[in-house]
């Protein structure tokens, strides 16, 4: 978990994937971060991101760096707790400008029954689940 974790934030920019009804919708992301053995990101409560997430968990990220792309599958699950937030936002002081561990928007979700899988045109596919 500890090598998706540095790949995606190494990469900067990854895309998440969700499905709003049967439309699947992709945007970017930036955040990646390990808190109590979970790998978390953030977004607002009031995006369509988390609505898409809280109807269905299902969800794809995909990242790309130095001839190497990882593609994570798994559900994206809520955590509301405080200290969840909090250690996202700490890990990523430039998104307090907008977000909070105490608002009503922060929210910040984890992987469960994730599948991990690194690939290029010239390695065999690593996978890893956690």
């Amino acid at each position: 978990m500890e090598k998706v974790c540095q790949f995606l934030k190494d990469a900067g920019t990854y895309y998440l994937a969700t499905v709003e009804c049967d439309q699947p919708r992709v945007r970017p992301f930036g955040t990646a971060h390990i808190f109590e053995n979970r790998l978390y990101i953030q977004t607002g409560k009031k995006k369509p991101v988390a609505r898409q997430l809280n109807a269905n968990p299902k969800a794809e990220v995909c990242a790309f760096k130095d001839g190497v792309w990882l593609r994570v599958s798994g559900k994206l699950l809520p955590d509301d707790r405080v200290e969840a937030k909090k250690s996202m936002l700490d890990a990523y002081p430039e998104l307090r400008g907008m977000y909070d561990e105490n608002d009503d928007n922060t929210i910040v979700y984890y992987f469960k029954d994730a599948k991990a899988v690194f690939s290029s045109f010239t390695a065999a596919p690593e996978t890893v689940t956690f």
